[in-house]
């Protein structure tokens, strides 16, 4: 365990010029009794500091913040590795920081200067708060006069918290349950929560369970003062949650101070770094930014060049389904294949390609015998989907395209999207945007891309399905076209997705495009001759 407490600590801050400028910051709060807790009070300093925030520099600053917004969309420009290897299953857990400490101690505002310092996409915060029982009507009625315990053990849903945190360790995706403190009570609408390559969980008890620290992989326990912690929880509680003075300092006498001594404070054995005075200790966070990243970097997987070299001279799978070449077929092939063919009759002929493809997938999806009475009295026997609905998702931006063919042959069909973009500088695909209907896990789900080369971005979007619960067998993967190499690398790591398209090339090139190829599928639909800010890799000829 590792102890940061000195009292003055040295910060290093990178101004517009470029030239760094060195601050000393000292805080020393002692005393107690009521003399020190008024002159607490009173002092602006612990609860609004004087200094205005600062940027933190790190290894791994960065001039610009991580993020793209639109009317529409907020979409990560640093987006998130791959999480898994070439079989498809998750390899790299989220790395968990698991914060304790008092009520009030300040948990909240260490977790979120890691986050800023950490300057890396895909942080998860997550609050134990969100995580309270249920009260009966009796219990509620203790809450309301202050005499209900919050801050015992027994007021927290450890089960559903460890089923939670264990899921957003594993990548998967899940869904917290937002509490109420105003009524004491959990919100109807639960909160989802996916894609963490860190997860900082903060809470008093967050040591106290035995499950709960098999999953922490840093813990860190926050030791602010008792009487700073209390002007900390008068103002929250009566500012934030409805209370009054006299009963928030009659709880914190019967129950949040002997609960901290008895219940939390031992738990700073199990501690690995305490970090004294809470967000003011620069030196603590930035040992904490430092080992995070350490640990990140041990953990990066590289798919695209696995993939390149694998499953080459297999046998097609079973599950793919290529559409017959019909003269008709073959026929739209040769006129968007052709680099000479203008932007119209490609836009024209690629959806019309589209429009059988979708037709040709559907025929592929499970129907039941239903009976339906005509309107001449007799009975026919017809089919209909064994199934509750179906769900289309894009794989920005060219996926985007097939989203028209798929409306117009499926009524009242829910869209998805998923935006995956190359990193230039490790040739990785990277998730930057996602946006799902809600309980998709229940649908058969149409997986849409223009393009699949080495099948890595339709590997990262199949995985984003499972983390989903999507079921396996209820993926379909379309494409217009797919090369052998993208076939094998997604029926290899999920060998239950049906994969359709309307034909299969051979090759891929050193620059992974298929050969003979379409060329770039997005550049030549949307007419732009290179790719935008935001749509920097060779989309299209899909990763």
């Amino acid at each position: 365990m590792a102890l940061i407490s000195s009292q003055a600590e040295t910060e290093v801050q990178q101004k517009d010029g470029g030239e760094e400028d060195d601050r000393s910051v000292t805080n020393s709060y002692s005393g107690s009794g009521e003399d020190s807790l008024d002159s607490l009070l009173n002092q602006r300093c612990p609860l609004t500091p004087s200094l205005s925030p600062r940027k933190r520099t790190t290894s791994q600053s960065k001039t610009e913040p991580p993020l793209l917004r639109t009317n529409k969309r907020t979409i990560y420009t640093a987006g998130r590795p791959p999480w898994y290897n070439v079989t498809g299953t998750t390899f790299k857990e989220a790395f968990v920081i698991g914060l304790c400490g008092g009520s009030a101690s300040g948990k909240t505002t260490v977790a979120n200067k890691i986050i800023e310092a950490l300057d890396v996409p895909w942080v998860v915060l997550l609050s134990m708060d969100s995580f309270y029982k249920v009260l009966s009507k009796e219990e509620q009625e203790l809450a309301a006069r202050n005499e209900y315990n919050f801050d015992h053990p027994d007021a927290f849903d450890f089960e559903l918290l460890v089923i939670v945190l264990r899921k957003l360790k594993k990548g998967k995706s899940v869904k917290v349950p937002v509490y109420d403190f105003t009524t004491h009570s959990r919100r109807k609408e639960w909160k989802t929560v996916y894609g963490a390559n860190v997860v900082i969980f903060e809470g008093i008890l967050a040591f106290a369970n035995k499950e709960l620290l098999k999953l922490l992989d840093m813990k860190v326990f926050v030791d602010t003062d008792s009487d700073i912690r209390l002007v900390r929880r008068l103002k929250r509680d009566i500012s934030e949650r409805g209370r009054d003075i006299a009963g928030v300092i009659k709880q914190y006498n019967k129950f949040v101070k002997p609960s901290f001594e008895q219940y939390i404070e031992p738990t700073v054995q199990v501690a690995d770094i305490v970090v004294p005075r809470g967000g003011e200790n620069f030196v603590a966070l930035d040992l904490i930014v430092q080992h995070v990243h350490s640990q990140l970097e041990k953990r990066e997987i590289t798919v695209r060049s696995a993939l390149a070299s694998a499953h080459q001279g297999q046998p097609l799978p079973t599950t793919l389904s290529v559409m017959e070449s019909t003269p008709q077929v073959r026929g739209m092939h040769t006129i968007i294949r052709n680099k000479d063919t203008n932007r119209d009759e490609f836009i024209f002929y690629s959806k019309r390609l589209m429009r059988l493809l979708i037709e040709h997938a559907l025929s592929f999806l499970p129907l039941k015998p239903v009976l339906v009475e005509t309107p001449q009295g007799t009975i026919y026997e017809g089919r209909r989907l064994s199934g509750k609905r179906i769900t289309g998702v894009s794989i920005l931006r060219a996926g985007e395209t097939m989203e028209q063919a798929l409306m117009a042959v499926c009524k009242d069909i829910r869209l998805g999207k998923i935006l995956i973009q190359t990193n230039h500088d490790t040739g990785e695909p990277e998730l930057h945007y996602l946006r799902l209907p809600k309980d998709i896990s229940e649908d058969y789900v149409i997986l849409m891309d223009s393009t699949v080369s080495t099948g890595a971005a339709a590997l990262m979007a199949v995985r984003v399905l499972l983390d989903h619960d999507v079921q396996e067998d209820k993926i379909f993967l379309l494409s217009l076209l797919m090369a052998e190499m993208g076939v094998h690398s997604v029926a290899y790591a999920f060998p239950k997705v049906r994969i359709i398209t309307t034909a299969v090339d051979k090759k891929v090139n050193d620059e992974f495009h298929i050969i003979p190829g379409i060329g770039n599928f997005g550049d030549r639909y949307f007419g732009t001759d290179a790719p935008s800010d935001w749509y920097e890799s060779d989309e299209g000829m899909d990763y």
